[in-house]
């Protein structure tokens, strides 16, 4: 049997124990320290659940510690959360996760970060992400609707984006093995500070200074859902199929037998009414 004890009767000591059992607030605020700056990224924990969890897991397991920001592109994005420097080029790619399933609620507008996904692949992000320079929901971007619409998980707060502006405004280098190729490599648009024209043209031996590196990335609110503070704009771009109400199975003889009782019930209730006058 169960009993209900009231609050007045739980010791402090159960009140601690219940209070450590209670499953905490997914992490909310997030620290990028970088070699060009620091920013802050609010996460959309409760919107976009699945994201920031495999999110999350890179974080508090380290494996952004010490990537680089492998892709800028002006008035588009920049791009991270993949790639490191060690010692030589092209940079290595880290080890990922499996897959996650694409959760596109909300719009990829300005300050807003998103997680990158392989073309024509829907759910198909992994480690990288990337954060809007631009409003890039519609216009030539389309990022609400193409592949299927890339998730946003969170926003740069306070004044993060002046740290990302210094980031997009680094020379970039290609160094991809052929640059006469038309198709455009993972590291054609290469944000390599204090690297020469030259340098890039000769593929010159880089150094830890030649790349933005993403030095850490550490949880600084768990605590609570911060995320209330915000006002995100919801992706309104991507087609809605609405609900379909499913029709009981015909039946010609069900039908009739209903049919049938209805009538019957009918007279019944007509010859009652008949008999009290």
């Amino acid at each position: 049997m169960i009993y209900l004890m009231s609050l007045s009767k739980i010791s402090k000591l159960s009140i601690a124990a219940l209070t450590f059992v209670t499953p905490l607030a997914s992490a909310t605020v997030v620290e990028f320290t970088t070699s060009h700056g620091n920013f802050k990224v609010n996460l959309h924990d409760e919107a976009t659940p699945e994201t920031v969890s495999n999110f999350l897991k890179y974080v508090t397991d380290g494996d952004y510690n010490n990537t680089i920001i492998h892709r800028t592109v002006d008035n588009f994005i920049i791009q991270g959360g993949g790639a490191k420097f060690e010692g030589s080029l092209p940079p290595t790619w880290i080890e990922t996760r499996p897959t996650i399933k694409n959760e596109p609620v909300y719009s990829n507008v300005l300050g807003t970060i998103a997680m990158a996904k392989i073309g024509r692949q829907e759910n198909s992000a992994t480690s990288q992400w990337y954060i809007n320079l631009a409003d890039n929901s519609a216009g030539s971007a389309q990022l609400d609707i193409q592949n299927g619409g890339f998730t946003v998980f969170g926003e740069i707060i306070e004044n993060g984006m002046t740290t990302i502006d210094a980031i997009a405004a680094v020379p970039r280098c290609d160094i991809n093995s052929n640059n006469n190729s038309s198709i455009e490599g993972p590291f054609s648009a290469l944000p390599m500070p204090d690297y020469s024209v030259d340098d890039c043209a000769n593929k010159s031996v880089p150094g830890v200074d030649n790349f933005v590196t993403i030095v850490s990335v550490d949880i600084t609110d768990s605590s609570v859902n911060s995320a209330d503070s915000l006002s995100p704009v919801k992706n309104t771009s991507l087609p809605v199929t609405p609900p379909v109400t499913p029709e009981p199975p015909k039946s010609s003889s069900g039908g009739g037998s209903i049919a049938w009782f209805g009538l019957a019930f009918a007279a019944l209730v007509s010859m009652r009414r008949f008999l009290k006058k």
